[in-house]
């Protein structure tokens, strides 16, 4: 059942897109930050960087939930998953990749901003604009509270 998930999208003789490849991963792994293992309650061992970031971009590919990340993959569990995607936003790791390959594209003249696009994701967009005077109350009377 779940290579046939799996399978799905997947021509013969690609990789997975969830799998990340040897120079995507020599590009990700100096932003990741170094967790080092506590000397004094080591616990369990932490599950492999690259392994969890197959695990995110598996469940971000498939958009299956968190929860449902099947452990025959190898990825960890979901939630692993999730707290190391929260774990590397905070950080700032996936800023740092954008600008590092923003940067890396410039450099190469690869990069054509003259049809870029700016929506309010990116840049605080104001409803309406400004308002000239203040907009006149529709009840026939004013509220008790307020006189």
């Amino acid at each position: 059942m779940i290579t046939e998930v799996v399978a799905q999208g997947v021509r013969k003789g690609q990789q997975p897109p969830w799998i990340v490849s040897d120079d995507l991963w020599a590009r990700i792994e100096p932003l990741l930050p170094v967790v080092p293992r506590r000397a004094d309650h080591p616990g369990r061992k932490r599950l492999d960087d690259r392994k969890a970031l197959c695990g995110i971009l598996f469940v971000l590919y498939t958009a299956i939930p968190w929860e449902f990340l099947p452990q025959e993959l190898g990825f960890g569990s979901g939630m692993t998953c999730w707290r190391r995607l929260r774990d590397w936003n905070d950080a700032g790791v996936w800023q740092r990749l954008h600008e590092s390959l923003l940067a890396e594209l410039s450099a190469a003249g690869a990069l054509d901003c003259s049809k870029a696009v700016v929506d309010g994701s990116h840049v605080r967009a104001l409803k309406g604009g400004p308002k000239p005077v203040r907009a006149s109350s529709t009840a026939p009377d004013q509220a008790r509270n307020t006189i």
